[in-house]
């Protein structure tokens, strides 16, 4: 099993270099369009805790959206599930991630905590409950990783380049979505951002949301059963943008991107896979990270909907 999955790993991540030039990387946050857009890794861990990796998984970048998922999480154990759902909703949006139309014109509250919107009403929330130093220890833990820090050099590259979201923010405020003040609500919501992971990190934390939120090198449970079905759901439906329904088609399982180039996916009961390729497509996902899930889903029939699993 463990040459196979090593084989089917490298060989992903071979085909998958060659999409990394039809990508771009983030560069409406100066210090994203530095990276080198040729990077591309994976790692997945297994259910014993083993982890296997392919390319540049050991490479460090900043956890930028996925780290929408670790708030929603903290918001739901912390602040309950009311008063979290209660400003933010679960649908789709179909718009970008940094779109303000829908939440102007159509909506009383942002569609899902998945978007740029949401996820500052939900910063804005644990901003009132618990420190950045507490989050950054979460963080650590779900990721099983210590040595996570934040990235001051993108925290303050993203800080000076904060217009957009800090017009949605001032939006959130006027319709009375936001707990506490802007500066406050984006100042979390843009160092959980730039905290600094790799593909292994991020397969650690997908293992523990495939294990029930339990860690299972340790039986410590991290996350209430609710909360990980939860997130795991509004990751189907929303987490990979507006690209979130051919995503859930075509591989078919919990995923979230970050335009840092990033993607966390959740295989239910069997493992966690991180990916790292910051070449992104138009919707602001990794575009050579999509081609390698789409190629492993299909060899290790991941699919939450496949007929046949195979034992890895």
């Amino acid at each position: 099993m463990e040459e196979r999955l090593e084989e089917i790993l490298d060989h992903a991540i071979e085909n998958g270099r060659g999409m990394t030039a039809l990508g771009k990387t983030a560069t409406y946050i100066p210090e994203l369009g530095h990276v080198n857009k040729e990077y591309l890794g994976v790692c997945v861990c297994t259910g014993d805790g083993t982890y296997y990796e392919s390319g540049d998984s050991d490479i460090r970048f900043t956890i930028q959206s996925i780290s929408k998922v670790i708030s929603l999480a903290a918001a739901l154990e912390r602040c309950g599930f009311q008063k979290t759902f209660d400003r933010v909703g679960m649908e789709p949006s179909g718009d970008s991630f940094d779109s303000l139309v829908r939440l102007d014109l159509a909506s009383d509250h942002p569609s899902n905590p998945m978007i740029n919107s949401g996820a500052i009403a939900v910063a804005s929330h644990l901003s009132c409950e618990i420190s950045f130093e507490r989050m950054l220890a979460f963080t650590r833990k779900l990721c099983m990783d210590d040595e996570i820090i934040l990235d001051e050099k993108v925290y303050h590259s993203e800080m000076g380049h904060i217009s957009r979201n800090k017009a949605i923010a001032y939006l959130l405020e006027s319709k009375g979505i936001l707990e506490n003040g802007v500066e406050e609500s984006l100042d979390l919501y843009v160092r959980m951002c730039s905290l600094c992971v790799t593909a292994r990190s991020l397969a650690g934390f997908g293992l523990i949301l495939a294990s029930d939120g339990i860690n299972p090198l340790t039986g410590e449970r991290l996350l209430s059963s609710k909360v990980v079905q939860t997130v795991k759901s509004i990751m189907l439906t929303c987490g990979m943008y507006d690209g979130s329904g051919r995503f859930a088609v075509e591989v078919g399982v919990p995923s979230k991107s970050g335009v840092g180039g990033g993607i966390l996916s959740v295989v239910d009961k069997r493992m966690g896979i991180g990916i790292f390729g910051p070449a992104l497509d138009s919707k602001g996902n990794s575009i050579a990270g999509q081609y390698v899930l789409r190629e492993l889903s299909d060899k290790m029939r991941l699919h939450m909907f496949a007929d046949h699993v195979p034992e890895y």
